[in-house]
């Protein structure tokens, strides 16, 4: 069973301080176990999900609790979103101290934290221009606009007839235009009519790259350097890193999406980084505000950035002082925690003992693979219900949760301790041996 700890929701009342409306509300509701806001979730919640069984109440690095005070490893990590661990203190009290004080102006108005903020990821990321928006998504969009622009207003390719190159299997979010590059069918299935403009090739085949830009309307290659949510395939060493010369040989933008595999997630500050890559435009989220609040950033040099003009793109939130704040301390701690260091230590320690203790033993593992802590296990769904694993994981204390159906994520929180790792590996070991052991009775 998950472990319990008096660290649950109901043993931190915060020294009976005033209950928040929210607080209040659900109390009056009485939901008291678990099935009350399952009930809850089916009646009121649009049902866009399918969550694994739990009700979290709070959480704290590594670690969160639900309502019942059990304890678990979170080793799904807000897909990556959670990198420097729940409710980070540091990054809390940075939102508490600029929420008491600024929180959106528009940048209708310009501010005292949206600049400097801009120019400390600038520096830190070796680029002369920063788009801050919300989303991951929204991050996407803002790069196809840009991309496009500059196609149009300084490569010169005729009026609509831009291109951009994608891949297989690619993820960037859920929107009409992600649905219309997408190869997943439930991300496009009844969504249509679609977004033109994409052509869609294989992942990791530097040749299909190269008959691609054969075409002079390309405008841009919108690549992730691992596919996260596509299975977590890492690419062949190098592939980034030809990828960006050929781009760079025919005048066409290479736009690398790190918001999944970005901040450190890979043993790298970024991902590109593994292949020494500096792309034209940079995609980043999730963990740029260590899952505190919406942020997300596109960067790139002025002469491709400089294409928005006012009036040509914006956002009401995007690029607030609260989350401008949160942003540049989560980056800060990133940094001052060595978290890409320590991403690539236990990454490889981790696929080293899976790869010891369950290969030859547990014959529906099909791979084990990934880089720093962005790693999977990959089974044969005709062998085994992946959702047995997802409850065995949970009833041994981990959560987590498989993509495309057969593909066994664990993104923990880089924050992670050297002891909590190696007790997590031992319980995610347990866990797929005990699924076998049933398997075979």
């Amino acid at each position: 069973m998950a472990t319990k700890s008096d660290g649950s929701a109901s043993a931190a009342a915060e020294g009976g301080a005033r209950k928040t409306n929210i607080e209040a509300y659900r109390d009056g509701l009485k939901l008291k176990t678990e099935e009350d806001f399952f009930a809850c979730d089916r009646q009121y919640v649009c049902q866009n999900y399918a969550p694994v069984p739990v009700v979290i109440s709070k959480g704290k690095g590594a670690r969160v609790w639900d309502i019942n005070g059990n304890e678990y490893y979170d080793f799904l990590a807000g897909v990556s979103s959670l990198s420097q661990g729940h409710c980070h203190p540091r990054v809390i009290a940075a939102l508490c101290r600029q929420a008491e004080r600024l929180t959106l102006t528009l940048r209708s108005f310009g501010n005292d934290v949206t600049g400097p903020a801009c120019r400390f990821m600038a520096e830190m990321f070796g680029y002369d221009r920063v788009l801050l928006m919300n989303t991951g998504a929204e991050a996407g969009e803002s790069a196809l606009k840009i991309a496009r622009k500059w196609a149009y207003e300084v490569k010169e390719i005729p009026p609509d007839s831009a291109k951009v190159i994608l891949c297989n299997n690619n993820y960037w979010g859920r929107t009409i235009t992600a649905c219309s590059s997408s190869t997943t069918f439930d991300c496009y299935n009844n969504f249509g009519p679609f977004t033109p403009g994409f052509e869609l090739i294989d992942y990791d085949d530097v040749g299909a790259l190269e008959e691609a830009l054969k075409d002079p309307n390309v405008a841009a290659f919108f690549v992730e350097p691992i596919q996260g949510e596509g299975g977590v395939n890492v690419p062949k060493p190098g592939y980034l890193k030809r990828a960006h010369e050929l781009c760079k040989s025919k005048n066409v933008l290479l736009i690398v999406d790190e918001i999944q595999t970005g901040l450190c997630r890979t043993g790298r500050l970024l991902a590109a980084d593994h292949d020494e890559v500096h792309p034209d435009i940079l995609l980043l989220g999730k963990s740029l505000s260590a899952g505190v609040v919406p942020i997300s950033a596109v960067m790139g040099r002025a002469d491709v950035m400089d294409v928005l003009k006012p009036g040509t793109h914006g956002s009401t939130f995007g690029g607030n002082p609260l989350a401008c704040a949160v942003a540049v301390e989560a980056l800060t701690v990133l940094k001052d925690e060595k978290l890409a260091d320590r991403a690539e230590r236990l990454g490889a320690q981790f696929r080293d003992c899976l790869r010891r203790e369950l290969y030859g033993k547990v014959p529906w593992i099909k791979e084990i693979r990934g880089r720093g802590l962005l790693n999977a296990v990959e089974v044969d769904s005709d062998a085994i219900d992946p959702n047995d694993v997802v409850m065995k994981l949970k009833e041994n204390g981990i959560l987590s949760k498989p993509t495309r159906g057969r593909v066994m994520r664990f993104i923990p929180p880089l924050v992670i301790t050297d002891e909590e790792h190696r007790d997590a590996t031992t319980r995610i070991i347990k866990s797929f041996l005990a699924v076998e052991e049933e398997r075979k009775k």
